[in-house]
């Protein structure tokens, strides 16, 4: 998972940074769990109890908008999956917490969400730059494991490769297609088959 690179809007400070990131959180707890496809800018207005003057301040359309909540959401994800790995040591503990962490932000988003992700290009590369990212970083903790004798010595660039391929799976919607899993849950059965494949 990565940040995002550009700010989404001009930035605030006080209370209009404080009711931004409100309203950013309101609309990923609406999104996620329902889905963006179905609702106009005046439906989420509407839910929101805002007006649309309000939102658009956020975005200057409802494709721009969706798509900085989606940017907002993996940018909060990314710190806390951090935040989870940071807090352990051992290189397995690491790689275990990375990917727990990993299906714990995707566990509460609705199927819903996912498709619509998927069905809505700009969205789908966000999801898409991030998973790439998430697998550059499960190569940098299998390297730290390796070098740290925890690990078999596996060739790293193509476990990397199979994991990569995975995760890009998992994130265009063919694992769940295929296997009936959430991104979640294959997020979870790919941390064990790495644990047990991996571990001395």
């Amino acid at each position: 998972m990565i940040k995002a690179s550009a700010p989404i809007s001009p930035k605030l400070t006080g209370r209009g940074a404080a009711r931004r990131s409100e309203l950013f959180e309101a609309l990923v707890a609406l999104l996620t769990e329902e889905g963006f496809a179905r609702f106009t800018l005046d439906d989420l207005a509407a839910r929101l109890h805002c007006s649309k003057r309000t939102l658009y301040g956020l975005a200057d359309s409802k494709e721009q908008l969706v798509r900085a909540v989606v940017v907002h959401f993996f940018r909060g994800a990314t710190e806390r999956v951090e935040a989870a790995l940071a807090a352990e040591g051992d290189p397995a503990a690491r790689l275990a917490a990375y990917l727990h962490a990993v299906a714990a932000e995707l566990g509460p988003l609705s199927p819903r969400f996912f498709d619509d992700v998927a069905g809505f290009e700009p969205a789908a590369e966000v999801y898409e730059r991030n998973t790439r990212a998430a697998a550059r970083r499960v190569e940098q903790l299998i390297e730290e494991g390796v070098a740290a004798g925890v690990f078999h010595a596996v060739h790293v660039a193509f476990a990397a490769d199979v994991i990569t391929s995975v995760m890009v799976r998992i994130q265009q919607r063919q694992v769940t297609a295929a296997t009936g899993l959430g991104d979640a849950e294959a997020y979870a059965q790919l941390s064990e088959l790495l644990l047990r494949g991996l571990a001395r």
